[in-house]
Parts: C-alpha cells; sequence; structure tokens
C-alpha cells in the first residue's frame, strides 16, 4: 500500500536543486563547463580520464587487454575524474566530452589529438585502431557490434533505472523500483539464453561485446552493485551468466583494469591515477 498522495506534475518543469537523492548535487538540467580547469597530461600516446563505474571499467579493462596482447600503443596515462566533486564539469574535461559524462579519451598519437566520449564508442575505437577484440568476419563483426549496442541502450534500464530506485533514491517507491527489477531481469534472461548457446557473448571469442556487457552485468551477477540486489534478483538462477561471468573476471587484464581511478572500497583495490604497468603490479594484481 502506497499512502502518499498521488504526484501531479505542474504544467511547466522546474529544477529542485535539493531533490535527487545521491547525485542531487551533480545533477542538473543544462550542459557546458561550470568551472575552469586543466586537465593533467601524462607521456604516453593514450590519456584517460575517468572513475571505475562499470562504464570507466570497460574502457580501463580493454587498455589492459590490449597491453597483455603485446599492443605498446595502447600504453595510457589514467586520472580520475571525481564526479562528485563535479570534475566533469570542468572545462577542459568538457572540451573532450561535451556530455560531461566519464570516461572520456584523448588520443594524442594521432596528427591532431583525437577525442573520444561515450563508452561503447571508445570500445570500439580502440578496438578499430589496433586491430583486436573485434571479428574480422563481416557477419560475425556484425554480431559482435549487435551486442555491443545492445548494451548500451540496456544499461540505462539497470543503472538509471533499477539502480537509481532500489539503491540510491532518497525514499523507495514500489511502482519503479518494480518496474525496473522487471526489466533488468529481462535483460538477465536475455544474456542468459544467449551465453547457453555461445561461451562468449558474441560468439566463439572474447570480444568488445563481453568487455562492455561484464563490468555491468557481470558486476551484477557477482552481487556486487547495488546493495544488496543480487539477492533481490535472484542473480545466481541465470546459470549460464554465472559460468561467463566467473571467466571473464578470472582475467588477469580484468582484475588489473577493473583498478584503475577506482578511489573506494577495498584499499588495496584502489588505484587513483595510473602511468605504467607498474602502478598496477604494486597492487599484487
Amino acid at each position: 500500500m502506497n499512502d502518499q498522495a498521488p504526484y501531479t506534475p505542474p504544467k511547466v518543469w522546474t529544477w529542485d536543486k535539493e531533490n535527487g537523492g545521491k547525485f542531487a548535487s551533480t545533477n542538473r538540467p543544462i550542459a557546458g563547463a561550470t568551472h575552469e580547469k586543466k586537465l593533467p597530461v601524462g607521456e604516453n600516446p593514450l590519456q584517460l580520464y575517468s572513475l571505475a563505474t562499470p562504464n570507466g571499467v570497460k574502457v580501463t579493462v580493454m587498455l589492459e587487454e590490449l597491453l597483455e596482447r603485446g599492443h605498446k600503443g595502447a600504453e595510457y596515462d589514467a586520472y580520475t575524474i571525481r564526479i562528485g566533486d563535479g570534475d566533469q564539469f570542468g572545462s577542459d574535461f568538457v572540451g573532450i566530452n561535451p556530455n560531461s559524462k566519464i570516461p572520456a579519451l584523448l588520443d594524442r598519437s594521432t596528427p591532431t589529438p583525437t577525442r573520444v566520449f561515450e563508452s561503447g564508442s571508445i570500445l570500439l575505437y580502440l578496438a578499430e585502431k589496433f586491430g583486436d577484440f573485434i571479428p574480422k568476419d563481416p557477419a560475425k563483426r556484425a554480431e559482435c557490434l549487435n551486442w555491443l549496442f545492445w548494451q548500451m541502450g540496456s544499461a540505462p534500464y539497470l543503472g538509471g533505472g533499477f539502480g537509481h530506485f532500489y539503491a540510491y533514491a532518497p525514499e523507495k517507491f514500489e511502482y519503479p523500483i518494480n518496474r525496473f527489477a522487471m526489466e533488468t531481469k529481462r535483460q538477465l534472461d536475455v544474456l542468459d539464453r544467449q551465453l547457453a548457446e555461445t561461451p562468449y557473448i558474441a560468439g566463439d571469442e572474447y570480444t568488445i561485446a563481453d568487455i562492455a556487457i561484464w563490468p555491468w552485468y557481470g558486476v551484477l551477477a557477482q552481487g556486487k552493485i547495488y546493495n544488496d540486489s543480487g539477492t533481490f534478483l535472484e542473480v545466481d538462477t541465470y546459470k549460464n551468466v554465472q559460468r561467463w561471468t566467473k571467466e571473464i573476471a578470472a582475467r588477469k587484464a580484468v582484475k588489473r583494469g577493473r583498478v584503475v581511478n577506482r578511489v573506494a572500497g577495498d584499499p588495496g583495490e584502489q588505484l587513483e591515477e595510473r602511468h605504467s604497468a607498474a602502478d598496477i603490479d604494486k597492487l599484487g594484481l
């Protein structure tokens, strides 16, 4: 039962700065920089400005996978963008990503530095740049991209929908939690059925589709996101997702990539900046 009075939208919406839960201080209805701020620049070809959220982890895992396969041009400097402090609204960051979201990548190996934003775009850019983690066969490539874009379209229902209302909203409301829990479970079932047929998301090869999906749905399947959501969603019942999740989590590059730009949780799994492999080596990974 919900004994609260129903909400009646006003004729014209106005911004209530205090209404937004955990992220009220960073959400706003306008774009653009709020302050001047220079971004640091390292010596490596690729400059990454990010945070170890699921979208940020996609890119650091991809970079570590490329380095693991010997692509020396994938060396990168990674700097933490503290979204709770509003770093994403600094002038230099907005110059790379006008959408003020992490991750943002600057490729300084090109004649003119190339900006790349949106995590799926960064994965595709790096896969094409280094010719790896994306199939060359046209049909297999299309299948890989099907799942890459599936993740980009689906995860907002998991994160901005279910995750927000279940874990972050200032109050718990039955309707949105039920609505987005149903959709999240449907998505897990989509993945479970696919992984019943193939070892990896897009087929027999480990690709950017797996790298994109695992930080969201793999971590969800591990019960490591959105409080006790793993129990609530019965993630253990998705046996094929569980098999795939464990296999991906065991990869060396995944273990290394997930700690980069991590500034919360276990101190032994935090690395605020990364400039060389030695930085991660110090964590014993």
